[in-house]
């Protein structure tokens, strides 16, 4: 109910009842009462994903977005980070999926123990948070600041947490919290920023899902004989080298009539 009031107050007027790997299917390819679309964008579990992957030829799709990352890169004790506040984003991050990458990354060993011990503490109650981190958790001991901005950076996490000092330093992200307030349950619900989010490093080549995503570029192109004439050595140039010599005639008959 909660979606269909949030669609009502933002003029969504078309809502289907139907989820999994068959919706996505019935949204690439269409039904009696589900209309083919040309694009699917959105998160979902390991069988949407693969979904969306066989349709992708068919259908566009925004990426291939999950399990959820998470990684929070812990500075040194003069940043002042507090270990309750790492531990409880790595649980609350953890309690989404078994699945859960929860990774803690530090130059500081009396913090990773800080930490290590919180997170025990407070995922005890939380049996999702707990399996996702026995099996996928971490918390990685760096011999430097500036090895562990290395590390964060080659992950391309879709969720990290940085200090200011360490801010400037991150190239590969999906979203990025910053300071000991910025918690990624935030950015989950009422922030701002789209939250569906690069995983599996694709923060290498792509950001969140956006407005981008729905916009389509179309080249225009128009050429005047003079403007042809100046830029035609060029194109024959080009075609000559690629043996296409009929790209080159269609320039040279051209400006043989300009």
């Amino acid at each position: 109910m909660e979606v269909l009031a949030a669609g009502a107050m933002l003029g969504v007027r078309e809502f289907y009842r139907v989820g999994g790997a068959q919706a996505v299917a019935a949204l690439a390819y269409g039904t009696r009462s589900i209309p083919k679309v040309e694009k699917i964008v959105g998160p979902g579990n390991a069988y949407v994903t693969a979904a969306k992957k066989l349709v992708s030829f068919d259908c566009a799709i925004d990426c291939l977005a999950g399990p959820t990352e998470t990684v929070i890169l812990g500075g040194s004790l003069r940043d002042s980070p507090n270990p309750e506040f790492i531990a409880a984003d790595l649980v609350a991050q953890a309690e989404h999926d078994p699945e859960v990458l929860a990774l803690f990354i530090t130059a500081t060993r009396s913090l990773a123990r800080s930490v290590s011990a919180n997170v025990t503490q407070l995922a005890t109650k939380n049996p999702t948070a707990r399996a996702s981190l026995d099996r996928h958790g971490a918390i990685l001991v760096a011999a430097s600041r500036d090895q562990a901005r290395e590390w964060a950076n080659l992950l391309a996490p879709e969720h990290i947490t940085v200090s200011e000092d360490d801010l400037p330093f991150v190239r590969n992200a999906g979203s990025v919290f910053v300071g000991n307030y910025s918690a990624q349950a935030a950015g989950d619900y009422v922030s701002g920023p789209n939250h569906v989010l690069p995983t599996s490093g694709q923060a290498r080549f792509r950001g969140g899902l956006s407005i981008l995503d729905f916009v389509k570029v179309i080249t225009v192109q128009k050429l005047s004989s003079h403007g042809l004439r100046r830029i035609a050595p060029a194109i024959e140039c080009l075609a000559g080298a690629e043996g296409l010599p009929a790209h080159a005639e269609s320039i040279r008959v051209r400006c043989e009539h300009a």
